[in-house]
This record gives C-alpha cells, structure tokens and sequence, in this order.
C-alpha cells in the first residue's frame, strides 16, 4: 500500500512543488514587502484556528475510517463525525466576527484575517473528504482534489493579487477553490452516511483521540507562528515578508517531499497494524523511515547550498537578499520538523496515545516563544531562525523519546549515516563549481550535487536503495500490486 501511494500521489506533489515556488515567485512580486507580511501574519492566524477547531474531525477521520469500513460501520461513523464538524462550523463565522472586531487591527491586516479565516469552514470540509478517501485508498480521486485545490487557489489567487486585493489575495483563492471542490465532492460523501446515526459515546472517543492532536499541532504551530508576530511587533511587516518569503523557500521545497511520503505513509501504517499486528508495522515503517531520509537529507543540504541562486531567482528583488539568509537555518529546522511530523508522531496517533503526543511538544514551544523574544529584539531575523531550528530540533529529540513509550518506531541510523556519508561529494562538487548568472549556476550545482549523491548513495548501498529501485520498477508494471 505504501509504494501504491508513493507512486499515485506523485503527480499531486510535483504539482504543488510547481505551484508552492510559483507562489513565492509570483506573490513576492505582485505584492509588496509589507503586503507580503499582511499575508503571512493572516495565514499564520488561519492556520492556527483551523487547528484548533477542525484538525480533531479529520484526523479522526483519518485514523478510524479503516476500522469503521472493516467493522461495517462506516455510516455512523461519517454520521458523528460531520455532525460534530457542522456544530463548530455554525458557530464559528460569529467568534471569528467578533475576534476581527474587537482586535486592534489596521484595515488591510483585517481584510487578510478575515479572508483567512472565511476559508477555514470550506478547507475543513474538503479535507474530511480527502482523509476518508485516503483511508479507503482512493490514490486518484484524493489525488484529484488536492491539484485542483492547489493550482485554482494559486490561479485565482493570483488573479486577485494583480487587480489589487494585496495581502487578503491568496487566502481568498484558497477559499474559492475549496468552495468549489467542496460542490462537487460533497454529494458523493453524502450517500456513504445516508441511514447512519449520531452516536455521542463515539463522538467523545473521536475527540479524546484527536483534541490532543490538534493541540500539539497548536504547539508546532506555535514553534513555525510566533516568530512572524514578534518579528512584526518589534520590527514591522517588511520584515515579516523578508523572513516569510525565504522560511516559505526553504520549507515548502521539504514540504513536497514530507507531504508525498506522509499521504502515502500514514495510511499505510494504520493498514499494516490493523491487518497484520506490530511485526507488519515495524516492517513497514522502518521502509518508510529509509526512503525519507534518502530523499529529505540530500534535499535539505542542497537547499543549503544553492540559497543564494535559488533565492534570487525565484523570489522578488526587494526581498531575496534578505530570504537568502533565512533559507540555510529553515531548510535544517524544516528537516527536523518533517522527520516529526510525518514520522516519529506516527506511534502516538497509532498507540492511540495523543497525549503524550501534546507532552512531546510542549517543551519545545515554550523554548521557542522563550528564544524568540529573547534574540528577535537583539538579532532580528537572525534571531528567528535560530529560535526555529533550535526548537525543531528539541522537539524531535522529545517525540523519539516519549514515542518509542507507546510504539518503538524503527529509526534507522545506518541509513541516516550512509545518506549523510552521501552528501559529502555533493557538498565538494558544488564548492569546487564557480559562481555565475542565476540559472546556470542553479542548475549546474543541483545538477552535479544531485548526481553525486545519487552515485555515491548507491554505491553505499544506503537504505537499501537497490532493493527499493528494483522494488518500484516492479510497481510500475501494469497490473503490479505493492
């Protein structure tokens, strides 16, 4: 199920690597530095109350949609989690009202918040949709939502941004385009619930399963949030866009890999342990823990290596200098967190242990609201990033150390060696390669450092990555099953 996924969802996450460095590239210029800053505090606000209202109903979506199916009881199952989906969404328009009146803000950071958090009622639905069809193993139809989802939002988005919206732009393309996949999904998902029945003792067990998963995503929120408003408190929204600009840079480029892996793995975890016990999950997760760091390592040195081209190339003259110095330390930290959350909070979503899971990043937020305010002010955007990837790190080494409490996660440190013995010739390539015009100096080291790497992993033998390559040569022939 695993490599099935791998290879259905590819097309949606090459299109949202396309779309997420359009994004940077197009909204870094049709925007203003502080109109940038607009955005990324506004979406910082969206994403943050979508989480705490929303993220419970998906991921208990996501987690017993498999278990409802085998048991029969699909229907009740969607009855009691969208019946708890709409009562916050019926009263969420009224708080979201009264916060946006009642705070202190400047006309267009209102118009932003507002937009964003408009948005939040049509994403929240369709992603409900997306996680029971990537439970049921629907590669192509959850595939399908999510591209057109993330090039409409871009397209509309954009659209806006040229007539003038600014910073409220990419938050109403987001809401236009879920609101539109949500008219013709929705109808589908209706039938699958036709005869079901709320069922309250189910609905408090779907709550204590996913509150504390919303919860510690409020807390990583917190660690990859807070720096924007301090850096807006003390220093202002230009600055807000230059460090938004290069963290977006860095971490939507890991993004894409993370994502890929983690719409493949999560389900195929879940599989493995209810089809075939722990043995099956280890199996299958020490597979998964691999490929990402074969993927993610070499990626996160190369965006380290290549900042300054990249940055210059794909982000607005105003403010790639100042990106270009965020990308290196947010490229590390985006490393750290996507390790975290796409593998090793695995074991308590899995052990159904989503306390603990709130425990493990409870010390590494309040290290970042601590290291924030304490270099923000002395180092500016220096001092943010430091906080950033200091706190990412710590929470990694918090949710190994209380995960493996619930179920001991595989973490294959020879593959992490062999990888990281694997950078070193790409890291000598790119050195030794001279400086020149933006682009050929950009493909030329990636290029070159990619090969390197690739030669020098094989020949290591890292991961097992002959097996793997075989392995994915025979799931795409026609009519192979994985």
């Amino acid at each position: 199920m695993f490599w099935r996924g791998v290879l259905g969802y590819l097309p949606v996450n090459l299109a949202q690597g396309l779309v997420g460095l359009l994004t940077i590239v197009v909204f870094t210029r049709l925007l203003s530095p502080a109109d940038y800053g607009v955005y990324a505090i506004a979406y910082s606000a969206m994403v943050l109350s979508h989480t705490a209202l929303f993220t419970w109903t998906e991921a208990a979506m996501a987690r017993f949609q498999a278990q409802a199916r085998e048991r029969g009881e699909t229907a009740d199952h969607m009855m009691t989690l969208y019946r708890a989906w709409s009562i916050l969404g019926l009263g969420f328009p009224l708080l979201a009202g009264v916060v946006v009146w009642l705070a202190p803000l400047h006309h267009d950071l209102a118009v932003a918040i507002s937009a964003g958090l408009a948005a939040i009622l049509f994403r929240s639905c369709i992603k409900l949709v997306q996680e029971r069809r990537r439970a049921d193993g629907e590669v192509a139809s959850a595939a399908t939502l999510d591209i057109a989802q993330t090039i409409g939002g871009f397209a509309i988005g954009a659209v806006l941004a040229a007539m003038g919206l600014g910073g409220a732009s990419p938050l109403l393309g987001s809401a236009a385009i879920s609101a539109v996949c949500l008219a013709f999904a929705l109808p589908g998902e209706l039938k699958l619930f036709r005869g079901g029945h709320w069922q309250p003792q189910r609905a408090k067990d779907y709550a204590a399963y996913g509150v504390p998963i919303s919860l510690s995503l409020i807390l990583s929120l917190v660690i990859s949030s807070t720096d924007r408003f301090v850096l807006a408190a003390f220093m202002g929204e230009a600055s807000v866009g230059v460090y938004h600009a290069g963290y977006s840079l860095a971490n939507r480029t890991l993004d894409v890999v993370f994502v890929w892996l983690g719409m493949a793995g999560g389900p195929a975890l879940v599989a493995a342990l209810e089809r075939g016990g722990k043995a099956a999950l280890v199996s299958t997760a020490r597979d998964q823990a691999s490929f990402m760091l074969l993927l993610t390592l070499p990626a996160t040195v190369g965006l380290a290596l290549v900042a300054l081209p990249l940055s210059e190339l794909l982000i607005g003259p105003d403010l790639a200098q100042g990106a270009a110095r965020v990308v290196p330390w947010i490229a590390v930290g985006g490393f750290f967190s996507g390790i975290t959350t796409y593998y090793l909070h695995q074991a308590f979503t899995l052990g159904r242990r989503t306390g603990l899971l709130m425990a493990a990043m409870t010390f590494p937020a309040g290290l970042n609201l601590v290291l924030n305010f304490a270099l923000v002010p002395r180092f500016g955007l220096d001092g943010a990033m430091w906080a950033t990837t200091a706190s990412y790190a710590v929470g990694a080494v918090a949710s190994y150390a209380l995960g493996r409490k619930v179920i001991g996660l595989p973490l294959p440190l020879d593959t992490l060696l062999k990888a990281g013995l694997a950078c070193a010739p790409m890291v000598a390539v790119v050195w030794m390669l001279p400086d020149m015009a933006e682009i050929p100096e950009l493909a030329l080291k990636a290029g070159l450092g990619a090969l390197a790497y690739g030669i020098a992993a094989w020949l290591l033998d890292a991961g097992g990555l002959r097996t793997h390559g075989r392995t994915l040569m025979r799931a795409l022939r026609p009519g192979a099953a994985t």
